[in-house]
């Protein structure tokens, strides 16, 4: 996607896929059964631990943690949306996000296997690196930024991408990575929660997981947890599929009906909160307290080059620092329209300052933003009001 298109969000998303409908049309309908007459378009969550299963146990669904057909409608429109038109790719959904990574992790790596990871994403990949080297895996870890996983790769197993990274929102070069990890064998699970569907396609991009936690922006009310994964190679996922029955990490059908429910409304909340997100980038940009500004849709973003060839929208969340822990913690406080919460991509705008968690090397007055979908005005003049307020 060339540079002007991805300056106007709202036509990087009007892009057609190859079946021919727009991001809007298949969110809609994504995931939903052939019409039958007097039936619910969108069928309400199936509650059952079993099924009746007379002779052979044949057929799609036999015990409540093997499958679901309420889970079942939900893989069909995640897969609609991580790979549009194609019919090799198989998406399953978990408990949650973690549920989600663990479950590539585990099932691919074995003792004496290397993986290479980011050390600059998620918090808890710590503790997941931890438990990998515990069970006999190496791992290398590097910054996204300037693909720096690329000199780690001779002899892993697989790579893990997070890419934009969280919370710092540096983007690496998918598709350049990928390469260079299938040349040496090496398998490629990107973490597409930031980005959502909408906005990044890692298995179009050569990748052979897309990973994500549908706990954030993908169902966007802040009120479920959920994870899935989607791979190209049946065998890799059948290796999924065996992880989770194995730990059990499935999620209720409640849950996933109501993040059926809420896909529906996916692209018109990204439009909404991308384009918002970038209003506030640029406001923060002239305030002098602010530093280390990062939102990959600004075109002076260290990220922006990258970004804009390989992501069709830019995502939620703007991260900045303030010069003390104490501004930070006042502007917190100032904000009317921003809860002071963590997670991100809810309707609802959040801030946090990531310090108090530990874990993540950022300043501490390190803020991570999630635009949420207020008006654009409103959410911009509450920022600015907070930031007059917390002035020293």
């Amino acid at each position: 996607m060339n540079d002007s298109a991805t300056n106007d969000a709202e036509g990087a998303g009007a892009e057609e896929s190859p079946a021919g409908t727009g991001d809007g049309t298949r969110a809609v309908r994504a995931g939903l059964p052939e019409p039958v007459k007097h039936e619910p378009t969108l069928p309400g969550p199936v509650f059952a631990a079993h099924f009746h299963l007379p002779g052979e146990p044949t057929g799609p669904y036999t015990y409540g943690r093997d499958e679901n057909p309420t889970w079942t409608h939900l893989e069909r429109a995640i897969g609609e949306l991580e790979a549009p038109g194609r019919d090799d790719v198989e998406t399953l959904v978990f408990a949650s996000g973690m549920a989600a990574i663990s479950s590539v992790l585990f099932s691919q790596l074995r003792a004496g296997d290397t993986a290479v990871l980011p050390d600059d994403g998620y918090q808890a990949l710590p503790l997941v690196r931890a438990q990998l080297e515990a069970y006999g895996i190496e791992v290398r870890t590097a910054p996204t930024g300037g693909d720096a996983q690329l000199d780690l790769l001779d002899g892993a197993r697989l790579l893990w991408i997070e890419t934009p990274s969280n919370p710092g929102l540096d983007v690496c070069d998918v598709r350049r990575l990928v390469d260079a990890a299938h040349a040496r064998g090496a398998l490629v699970a990107v973490d597409n929660t930031l980005a959502t569907p909408l906005g990044q396609r890692p298995l179009e991009l050569g990748a052979d997981f897309a990973v994500a936690s549908g706990t954030k922006q993908l169902t966007g009310h802040g009120d479920i947890l959920l994870g899935y994964v989607a791979g190209r190679d049946a065998g890799a996922m059948t290796a999924v599929r065996r992880w989770r029955k194995i730990v059990g990490a499935i999620p209720g059908p409640m849950e996933a009906w109501l993040a059926h429910r809420s896909i529906a409304t996916l692209q018109l909340r990204v439009e909404r909160q991308n384009a918002t997100a970038l209003k506030v980038a640029e406001a923060l940009a002239s305030r002098p307290e602010v530093t280390g500004l990062r939102y990959p849709g600004l075109p002076d973003d260290p990220s922006y080059r990258i970004a804009s060839q390989q992501m069709l929208r830019f995502g939620c969340v703007v991260s900045f620092t303030l010069p003390t822990r104490a501004r930070a913690d006042r502007f917190l406080d100032a904000l009317r329209l921003v809860d002071d919460a963590t997670s991100f991509g809810g309707v609802r705008s959040t801030a946090e300052r990531r310090g108090r968690w530990g874990g993540d090397a950022v300043p501490e007055g390190f803020i991570r933003l999630s635009v949420g979908a207020e008006d654009p005005a409103d959410l911009v003049a509450d920022l600015l009001r907070a930031l007059e307020e917390s002035a020293d």
